[in-house]
């Protein structure tokens, strides 16, 4: 049982270590590569599996996710959130569900296996089964709704910029269609995330759709609240035939000052939040440097005098 758990540590901590010089050496290396022309055109679906060992992992993950009862609701809001991070192949729901029950029979299994190391009590052991299995099976659902929200913090902060640049697009004599699709071009290397929906949003009007419809789109994809209110104005501005430029540019000085509300509300907030982290890690060491040498000398050189006053 101890040669399991060490070797379960050290699967844990070389996927950790994985992870790292993926996020610190790899993924860099490549968005050089892309700014420097060499890298090749990106996926659309980030799930798409490779040939080998782990394209046939991802087919079996996903046949397993196949398998897996789902109401209609439930599997539509699933999609929903996968499309809001970015995994908008029709198999990724699949790849979800997969993982959601790999996941829970992994925990489950490994809790039954060092159940006997951890209690002695049969209703813990199974108290610890079942919990195990349901932190595995919700684990994918956490994980998701970190990438969601990551995805959308990109947006946010990718969103001005692109608003700068629609702006000076549409001064230009651009029209709004050809306006998003150069911005969605210039955009490109900085923020991959909006260039690829402002390009779904130029593929969709030159399908045929109405742009109103297009830019809704946008919005349901994202769920970003400030691309919610830059599409509600470009579709008033568009149904109203008022100004896209002047609209755009009340827009964009309307998001400054919010943005500028919003970080003096973090700045007034951070004396409140200080507090606790000063109050139990800050003050007792600084108890222990002020007070400790006194301490010191007090228990050294006091106590034994205390004592020898009590003594016959």
């Amino acid at each position: 049982m101890a040669g399991f758990i060490s070797l379960a540590l050290f699967a844990l901590l070389a996927a950790t270590i994985t992870w790292y010089g993926y996020r610190i050496y790899v993924r860099p290396g490549r968005i050089f590569e892309q700014v420097s022309g060499a890298a090749g055109a990106v996926a659309a679906d980030p799930l798409a599996p490779a040939n080998g060992i782990p394209g046939f992992a991802v087919r079996t993950i996903r046949m397993i996710g196949r398998q897996v009862p789902v109401s209609p609701q439930e599997a539509s809001l699933a999609r929903r959130e996968l499309i809001a991070a970015g995994f908008r192949s029709d198999a990724a729901l699949y790849t979800y569900y997969g993982l959601k029950v790999l996941l829970a029979a992994a925990f489950a299994a490994l809790a039954f296996l060092v159940r006997a190391e951890v209690t002695s009590l049969g209703i813990l052991r199974m108290a610890l089964i079942g919990g195990a299995t349901f932190v595995g099976y919700f684990l994918p659902t956490f994980v998701l709704e970190r990438l969601v929200s990551a995805r959308q913090e990109r947006l946010r902060h990718a969103l001005p910029d692109a608003l700068d640049l629609l702006v000076v697009s549409v001064e230009a004599g651009l029209g709004l269609d050809r306006a998003l699709q150069n911005v969605a071009e210039e955009i490109g290397i900085a923020h991959r995330d909006l260039a690829e929906e402002l390009s779904l949003v130029a593929l969709e009007v030159r399908a045929g759709k109405r742009r109103a419809d297009a830019l809704r789109n946008l919005a349901d994809r994202t769920g970003e609240r400030e691309i919610r209110n830059l599409v509600a104005a470009l579709v008033q501005t568009d149904r109203f035939g008022t100004s896209l430029a002047e609209s755009l540019r009340t827009h964009a000085e309307f998001m400054r000052i919010q943005r500028r509300q919003e970080a003096e509300e973090r700045a007034n907030k951070v004396g409140v939040k200080l507090v606790f982290p000063i109050f139990f890690c800050i003050l007792p060491s600084m108890f222990i440097i002020a007070g400790g040498p006194a301490m010191i000398q007090i228990f050294k050189n006091l106590l034994p005098l205390v004592r020898e006053s009590y003594l016959p």
